[in-house]
């Protein structure tokens, strides 16, 4: 079977396992947005929760960004969880939206032909906000993708934090490396070479990959990332098909060392697709459901910090 044929059918079967009695609570609203960023008009589907209609005032945004090779049909595979999740209480109320991106990485492409970053932070997030109650402020507006849509949810964070208060990413598709020229064949075999140079130029623009790649940019826009309060969640199986796990490990790495705070998790026996996926995605999605609603302060853990401080100020220990 041809790459891209295998890697169109991983991803369209990510969310078989995720299917639970629908409520039909909320309303799926698919619709078309002309754009000469992209070629156009650009698809999309939105989701409105039960209550929509009577909501009084903005609702938080979420951009749920699908994988490679996928369409704004992931936020219906994704649709039953929300719904449960809405019913439980375990994901506020919110305007959840996905464009359909094809294999574009979310990127601007080097050549100019394909402006896909340009689209979402621009005219699509405009879109949103003026035709439905969607929250203009960054502390409402959020990023979840998985695999293709975590490398983008990543980007987009890292890029823009000044506009997005948190971003979930699950099995990012990112590299374990800072240079391309380090990126073994294990952890690039499922791109073509003719892929990346349609997105990073034709000859290959390392230095416009390094400009894009999420670990280098935790590095190069360090101080801007933690300065933001950016709530960043990574997380990967350990036995991810496409290696991911290795690179969302390096991811961890370059944020841990440059003191950018996030939660990263390595789950134990999964995959890229399979029955880990649904709990994997709803962990994430409550980690943003935490960013809305942040948990009070946690009165034995400010007990023990007191009577630890005298101790770190006699050792030197700064934190």
């Amino acid at each position: 079977m041809p790459r891209k044929r295998i890697i169109l059918s991983v991803f369209s079967l990510i969310f078989i396992c995720c299917s639970i009695p629908d409520a039909r609570a909320s309303q799926l609203i698919e619709g078309k947005l002309e754009t000469s960023l992209v070629p156009g008009p650009v698809e999309y589907a939105v989701l409105l929760p039960d209550g929509y209609d009577r909501a009084q005032g903005s609702l938080p945004l979420l951009l749920l960004l699908h994988g490679g090779g996928g369409n704004r049909g992931f936020l219906t595979q994704m649709r039953p969880m929300i719904d449960g999740m809405w019913k439980a209480g375990t994901l506020p109320k919110m305007v959840i939206a996905t464009p359909s991106a094809g294999r574009s990485f979310y990127m601007d492409y080097k050549d100019g032909s394909q402006k896909w970053e340009s689209f979402i932070v621009g005219p699509f997030l405009d879109h949103l906000r003026e035709k439905y109650k969607a929250t203009r402020e960054r502390g409402g507006t959020l990023l979840f993708g998985i695999s293709m849509g975590g490398l983008g949810a990543l980007r987009l964070g890292f890029k823009y934090p000044d506009r997005f208060a948190g971003l979930a990413a699950i099995e990012p598709g990112v590299d374990p490396a800072f240079k391309w020229r380090d990126v073994k064949p294990r952890n690039r075999f499922w791109r073509s070479a003719q892929l990346m140079e349609t997105i990073f130029g034709r000859p290959f623009d390392d230095a416009y990959w390094e400009a894009n790649n999420p670990a280098s940019m935790a590095v190069a826009r360090a101080e801007k990332i933690r300065s933001s309060g950016l709530a960043i969640y990574i997380e990967c199986g350990d036995e991810d098909a496409f290696n991911l796990h290795e690179a969302t490990e390096f991811l961890h790495r370059a944020l841990w060392d440059n003191n950018i705070q996030h939660e990263y998790h390595l789950v134990r026996g999964a995959d890229h697709l399979g029955r880990t996926i649904r709990p994997r995605s709803i962990e994430g999605l409550e980690f943003l459901a935490r960013v809305l609603d942040p948990p009070p302060p946690d009165p034995a853990a400010e007990n023990l910090r007191r009577r630890l401080a005298p101790l770190k100020r006699r050792a030197g220990v700064r934190r």
